[in-house]
């Protein structure tokens, strides 16, 4: 595509996209004052949420990594696209047209996402049309045979792969598609002779992100002389990574935020059985075990509510008892309560449906029991009770899953139950715990030098310091000449000044809250009000740079944007800068913030006042003579001074 795109039209986008709606997306928001909004961060591990969104002012800043951004970057960061590729993704949202400049071209840095992403999606269309194919007749049979009919199918995107070698290939190709573009997105593979499909003779799945895009594809083959495997999915892709994707989370999204509840199953089949039968949060991995970043996925979407639920299938043989005991390791990194739920007689949701129908699926998920107990049974079973070693290699398994429960009040009672399925003495079973316990809690050194990515306690302004400064959710100049956004690249500080480390003191407090309202609401405040305050005495020296940055932006520019705060501040103080642009105002209410944000101002100018007054005095009482000129000088100073401060007040 020749050409960047015009800048007044990466201004519109931003503009018009709603950022609130984009987030949420991805983590659930809730309110957090007036125009404020927060969450869990998307872009790291956290058990608190210090993830806040401006809707109005269009853009975000998380208060523990430090990441900040518009609707481009948050695009960028989340799909991993370039600048030019987040604004066109941003333009289709809202369909808007954007036009580009003659003269230049795009530059060839990477695989083009935004093609890949179409190059998927036309596959889709594609494979949705060869399903009401003659040859597609096997495939409709095996699907009606579990329950699925047409209306399913169409809801869940269910297509058809041809048996030939190149009929997706070929069809995409008429559409543009390059064969090396079908090889990036694992749509084709290299052959001695070119690219052939991927996917053929197999019923396809799209596997779709929360917004609706398609990733990639889950292939089950049908025909006996597929030498393939059962199951077939994309490769790991530029836009594809197993690891971090969830089939069915586009559809179940709404009801895991609203209900607070997920259910993760272990095939696509059982996603639609779930779904069709009235489960509407059920997910599924995507060739891969659970792991840590799909519970990051679930835990921003679900909020980090205690009351929620995760709830788990698992099948009874070997390879569900270990991924259940998979699970039951990640299970301390979700703040929901965790459960399994086992389908009676092998069954898997969708074969529970095929056979007893909608009602025995809900039913399954009424009778869940905690993933804990269950690993514990699990870890049990596999040792022969019946010997004295069998009992001792039991107890070693399965002393540390008592000692992992969080629920310290749950503990005394399963040791009590191991006790008993163990036949062993109490206080045994109590002694192995302990020691499992000690053995699994880090001593102080470790606790001092946690990574970075783990989870951050506290509320807004108590998150510990991390080590190094954010260089992410920038926005990249690829394509884009020389357009530099307000959360343009930075160099990485020496040390990370944020609201976390300045000085907590009543007058630090204050001097904070008024460059709050002054960063967020300075038309409220006033230009009057702000060229005084940007004079204003600081205590807190990183906030007096603030104030020198918005005293300089006012002198240049005659306005207080966030954009030109930041052009006259020192990189070290940026991330202190947008922190204060975007931490939530005390005030609640809506009608009040204007008046909210003059007063806190007032208040900060009253301060000086006051200061300047006790100083006053305190000379006057130095001169022993009221007739002195210096005595009279001063007392008319004082009432001068008396006057300002009613000033003040009466704007």
């Amino acid at each position: 595509m020749a050409g960047r795109i015009r800048a007044s039209d990466i201004e519109e986008v931003k503009r018009r996209v709603n950022l609130a709606d984009l987030v949420g997306d991805h983590v659930t928001l809730k309110n957090a004052g007036v125009d404020s909004m927060k969450g869990l961060c998307p872009f790291h591990d956290e058990r608190s949420p210090s993830f806040h969104v401006r809707p109005a002012a269009g853009y975000y800043h998380c208060f523990g990594c430090g990441e900040s951004g518009d609707a481009i970057t948050f695009v960028q960061r989340t799909d991993h696209l370039t600048f030019s590729e987040a604004v066109e993704r941003l333009a289709a949202r809202i369909h808007y047209v954007l036009t580009y400049e003659e003269g230049t071209t795009r530059r060839d840095d990477g695989p083009n996402r935004a093609r890949l992403l179409a190059a998927n999606q036309a596959a889709a269309a594609y494979f949705v049309t060869q399903l009401a194919s003659d040859e597609a007749q096997t495939a409709r049979e095996f699907l009606a045979q579990r329950g699925f009919d047409a209306a399913a199918c169409e809801s869940f995107g269910v297509g058809y792969a041809p048996r030939g070698w190149d009929g997706m290939s070929s069809a995409l190709s008429q559409q543009g598609y390059t064969a090396p573009e079908l090889i990036q997105s694992g749509l084709a593979s290299e052959g001695r002779r070119g690219a052939y499909d991927r996917f053929r003779g197999r019923i396809v799945w799209p596997i779709r992100d929360t917004s609706g895009q398609v990733l990639g594809f889950g292939a089950r083959k049908l025909y006996e002389d597929d030498q393939g495997p059962k199951y077939l999915n994309t490769p790991e892709t530029p836009v594809y990574h197993k690891s971090q994707v969830l089939y069915g989370l586009d559809l179940a999204k709404k009801a895991i935020s609203r209900g607070k509840r997920a259910v993760v199953v272990e095939g696509y089949t059982d996603v639609m059985a779930c779904h069709l039968a009235g489960i509407d949060s059920a997910v599924a991995t995507c060739g891969t075990a659970f792991g840590k970043e799909h519970i990051s996925v679930l835990r921003r979407i679900m909020g980090d509510d205690t009351s929620g639920e995760v709830i788990f299938t698992f099948d009874p043989d070997e390879a569900g008892q270990k991924a259940a005991l998979r699970a039951f390791a990640e299970e301390k990194r979700f703040t929901a309560q965790t459960y399994v739920a086992v389908p009676p007689e092998g069954f898997d949701p969708s074969d529970l449906r095929q056979q007893r129908g909608d009602e025995a699926v809900r039913d399954l998920f009424t009778q869940k029991v905690p993933l804990f107990e269950f690993a514990l049974r699990q870890a049990v079973s596999r040792f022969d009770l019946n010997s004295v070693e069998g009992r001792a290699l039991a107890l070693r398994e399965s002393a540390p899953i008592v000692a992992e429960i969080r629920d310290p009040s749950l503990r005394p009672g399963y040791t009590r139950e191991l006790a008993r399925m163990l036949g062993l003495e109490l206080a045994e079973v109590g002694q192995a715990i302990r020691r499992a316990e000690g053995a699994s809690r880090p001593s102080g050194r470790q606790q001092q030098q946690r990574r970075p990515d783990a989870p951050s306690g506290g509320q807004f302004g108590q998150q510990p310091q991390f080590a190094q400064q954010n260089q992410q959710g920038q926005h990249s100049q690829q394509g884009q000449g020389s357009y530099q956004g307000q959360f343009g690249a930075e160099a990485a500080p020496a040390r990370r000044i944020a609201m976390s480390t300045l000085r907590q003191q009543p007058t630090t407090w204050l001097e904070r809250d008024a460059l709050m309202a002054m960063l967020q609401h300075p038309d409220d405040v006033g230009s009057d009000l702000l060229l005084q305050a940007s004079t204003a005495q600081m205590f807190d020296p990183d906030l007096a740079v603030v104030r020198d940055a918005i005293g300089a932006a006012l002198a240049s520019t005659g306005a207080c944007t966030l954009e030109s705060v930041l052009s006259g501040a020192p990189e070290t103080h940026h991330g202190l800068i947008r922190e204060l642009s975007i931490a939530p105002i005390p005030e609640r209410r809506a009608d009040q913030v204007a008046i909210y944000a003059r007063d806190v101002v007032i208040s900060l100018l009253d301060r000086d006042l006051l200061s300047l007054g006790r100083e006053l005095r305190a000379r006057l009482q130095r001169i022993p003579d009221p007739s002195d000129p210096g005595s009279r000088r001063i007392q008319e100073q004082l009432v001068a001074l008396e006057a300002a401060r009613r000033g003040l007040r009466a704007e």
